[in-house]
């Protein structure tokens, strides 16, 4: 009887440590476990890489747009923007960013979430995948910049055809007032 209450005794002991686990990773994950995350992401490091390889598009965009407007623009335009561009990232505020993000991610992910992730990111694929995220954005930035040039494009223009249609149209309505919007 004895030995049937100690294993009694030792299987309760059992059953509420694993409780008490399951209960923990399931808590809201701490600003320690965030931040452990964060680092192990190296988030600040990779922010930092992927704005600087976002740099060159902003910088061929800009380049673009000067050509378009060279007759209005100072000739020193160009070297300026891109300077602002620099200057900007170098002063980025990546640490407060950073910490301003650890509530939201407390909200959304638990303390076992947290330890999920640190798990998958401190393994060689994922570590591979951070290292590689940098070039991925900037090949992706490179291939998409030209369709969304394009798309902005045709937007612009579809709004430029309604408009004049409906200029024509409010103009063509006799015994009606047009009204117009000035800013």
């Amino acid at each position: 009887m004895k030995r049937f209450l100690t294993l009694i005794g030792l299987c309760l002991v059992l059953a509420m440590g694993s409780a008490a686990q399951q209960a923990a990773s399931d808590t809201p994950a701490s600003k320690e476990d965030v931040q452990k995350y964060l680092d192990i992401m190296h988030s600040r490091e990779i922010t930092a890489k992927m704005m600087e390889a976002m740099l060159k598009p902003m910088h061929q965009m800009m380049h673009e747009q000067f050509l378009k407007n060279k007759e209005k623009l100072p000739a020193d335009f160009e070297a300026r923007m891109n300077k602002e561009m620099d200057d900007f990232l170098k002063n980025f505020p990546f640490d407060e960013i950073l910490q301003s993000m650890v509530p939201v991610y407390q909200k959304h992910f638990t303390k076992g979430d947290m330890d999920s992730l640190v798990a998958f990111y401190s393994s060689p694929t994922g570590q591979k995948l951070l290292n590689e995220m940098p070039a991925i954005t900037a090949e992706s930035m490179q291939t998409m910049m030209p369709l969304l040039q394009q798309r902005i494009s045709l937007m612009q223009r579809h709004v430029e055809e309604e408009m004049a249609q409906i200029i024509k149209d409010a103009q063509a309505k006799p015994g009606k007032k047009s009204e117009v919007i000035s800013n």
